[in-house]
Parts: C-alpha cells; sequence; structure tokens
C-alpha cells in the first residue's frame, strides 16, 4: 500500500515576520463638533424676483434655441431692440411672420447686401480702368464727385438685371397692353441705358446729372432697403484704393458670372503698386 504521508508537505518552521504578526491598530476617531453655521467659502444664491426668474428662463431658451440653429425662435419672446426681434416680436393683426418666413427674409437681407454691392464694386473698377480721363475726374476731387460717381457705377453695373412683379391694375406700357395679374419682368439692365432717359447712356460720365436710374429698383415698397449702406460701402471702398492703390488697374474684362438674374463678375485680375 501507498503512503499517503509521504506525499503530504510538511509545514513551514519559519516564523511569520513581526509586521505581518503584528495586529492592525485602529486609528483614533476626532470628535466632530456640530457645525452651526455654513461652510467656510459657502455664498448663499439671490433669491429672483418672479420678473428675474423669467428673464433667466427666457434667456436660456433662446441659448438653446440658437444652439440648434434657430434664430428666429431664439428672438421670440424677448424685449431686444434689433431688426430681428422686432420683427420676429410685432404684433399684426392677421399678418405675423412665422419662423419660416424671418429666415428667408434674412436670407435675402445678406445675399442682396452681399453679392450686389461687391459686384458694383467690380464693375467700378472696370469702368475706372476703361475711363482714365473720368478716373482723373474723380480722383481730383474725389470727395465732391464721389456721390454721383457712385450713382453711375450703380447704373453701369445694375447688379441685379431683372425682378418679376405681378400687375395689380390693367396699364399701358408704351403700345403693350398689360392686365391685372400679369407676370411682368422689369430688366433694370435695359431701363438704364434707356436714350430716351440717359443721354449717351452706355458713356461712363462720373458727373451724371440728373441719374434717375433704377439700380436700387423702382421707387414704392420694393425699393432696395439697403441702398444707403451699398452707396456708404461703395464711397468707402474707392477711397481707400484711391489713397492706398492709386495705380490699380483691371488688366482684362474677368470673368463674367453666368447668370440671368445677377451681372456680376467672377475673377478680375489687376496690377497695383502697394503704398504703405
Amino acid at each position: 500500500p501507498v503512503n499517503k504521508k509521504s506525499h503530504m508537505t510538511a509545514p513551514s518552521e519559519t516564523p511569520p515576520p513581526a509586521e505581518a504578526a503584528a495586529a492592525p491598530q485602529k486609528k483614533e476617531k476626532k470628535e466632530r463638533k456640530p457645525q452651526t453655521g455654513p461652510p467656510e467659502g459657502y455664498e448663499k444664491k439671490k433669491q429672483l424676483t418672479k420678473a428675474e426668474r423669467r428673464e433667466l428662463q427666457e434667456k436660456q431658451r433662446a441659448a438653446k434655441a440658437a444652439a440648434k440653429g434657430d434664430a428666429p425662435e431664439a428672438k421670440k419672446g424677448g424685449d431686444g431692440t434689433d431688426l430681428a426681434s422686432r420683427l420676429m416680436n410685432a404684433s399684426v393683426p392677421d399678418d405675423e411672420l412665422t419662423p419660416g418666413d424671418l429666415a428667408s427674409f434674412f436670407i435675402l437681407l445678406v445675399v442682396a447686401g452681399n453679392e450686389t454691392t461687391r459686384n458694383a464694386i467690380g464693375w467700378g473698377l472696370r469702368y475706372l480702368t476703361e475711363n482714365p480721363d473720368q478716373r482723373a475726374i474723380w480722383a481730383a476731387d474725389f470727395e465732391a464727385i464721389a456721390p454721383t460717381a457712385v450713382e453711375e457705377i450703380v447704373r453701369l453695373a445694375s447688379p441685379v438685371t431683372y425682378m418679376r412683379r405681378t400687375a395689380m391694375v390693367d396699364t399701358h406700357i408704351g403700345d403693350q397692353a398689360i392686365a391685372a395679374g400679369d407676370k411682368v419682368c422689369m430688366f433694370y439692365l435695359a431701363a438704364n441705358r434707356d436714350p430716351s432717359v440717359f443721354p449717351n447712356p452706355l458713356d461712363f460720365d462720373v458727373r451724371r446729372s440728373p441719374n434717375v436710374h433704377v439700380g436700387f429698383g423702382g421707387p414704392g415698397p420694393h425699393f432696395c432697403l439697403g441702398a444707403h449702406l451699398a452707396r456708404r460701402e461703395i464711397t468707402v471702398i474707392f477711397r481707400e484704393i484711391f489713397n492706398r492703390l492709386p495705380d490699380i488697374e483691371s488688366t482684362a474684362d474677368g470673368d463674367l458670372l453666368h447668370s440671368s438674374f445677377i451681372h456680376g463678375i467672377k475673377h478680375l485680375p489687376a496690377t497695383f503698386t502697394p503704398v504703405v
């Protein structure tokens, strides 16, 4: 028979280390004093009034709407005095702007205020290059000539080529009968070259006066909302061009925008000597 005891391992006779044998010591508990006031550094929150809570909630709601890209909704219910807030919160019976209406309005406003003025400036440089005599007249007395020069740039450039409208009443234009409800196109670029209105209509004349062009649309409710801003922008850019780049001129006709609606220049190469 097999001696099972021969297969058993004898217990170790080496005594355990003193550290292991020592019993863990209990930490001494410190007696805590009862807290009688707010912890150090604590600042009591101000109690908001009902109006202040409403204002805070409105700001939080607007911030969330703005973060989602819903700018019109972010303006609703606020007390802002900016144009978007006034439009969004206007109270007109049976004619309230929806967020979609307002979004479309501002897309139109941004595009109209950028595309048209930028193209007028490009055309202006080309007209000045092609007419050095007119450039010299303007440069000789910039501030005095600027008002008529800017109007002439807008007349010839006609950044918006046409607009469609609906006739409200029966009428005639020349020999053409137009009935109420007819859809008509108004070609501003052609009207601004009408020889019955403008002497030598294809000439660029920085002192042209009177200059009853329709580059900003016809008179009435559809007249360009940003006309005054456009005039100012064109004046400022050409003032800086005359001061800082006095010899700038286009070196080619430029690449025209392929559009029936916008009379624009996509790319206009130019040369100049920078002046510090």
